[in-house]
């Protein structure tokens, strides 16, 4: 079944398994980074619907650079607002096959701190 996938899809299928096994009925916040932006979404898996979302294609945030941990903090802040205000406080993190390195950790930190828990 996994035969001819990148290891960057193999880590992506098993940590998107383990966060099912453990995820326990919560939304997860789902990161993807490409080279010029960075993107988070609070998904609802049991009902497919996106609770939250932000990225460096905001108006507030496309004036900055969307590669670099400063960006990476404000979609954190803004996306964790956004949930909070939907009513979703705690999340299972979907670093998505990305390593917890750099903009994905910044990005984790400044959500924990805008009142999301995970």
């Amino acid at each position: 079944m996994t035969k001819g996938l990148s290891l960057f899809e193999k880590r992506r299928r098993r940590n998107r398994t383990a966060l099912r096994a453990r995820g326990g009925g919560r939304p997860r916040l789902s990161v993807h980074r490409s080279g010029k932006h960075i993107y988070a979404q609070v998904i609802d898996d049991e009902n497919g619907k996106t609770v939250a979302s932000a990225s460096t294609l905001e108006q507030g945030v496309r004036d900055k650079s969307g590669a670099n941990i400063e960006a990476a903090t404000e979609v954190g802040k803004r996306v964790a607002e956004a949930a909070v205000k939907a009513g979703v406080k705690q999340v299972v993190f979907d670093r998505g096959g990305f390593l917890f390195h750099g903009r994905v950790k910044a990005l984790a930190d400044a959500a924990r701190e805008a009142g999301l828990e995970f």
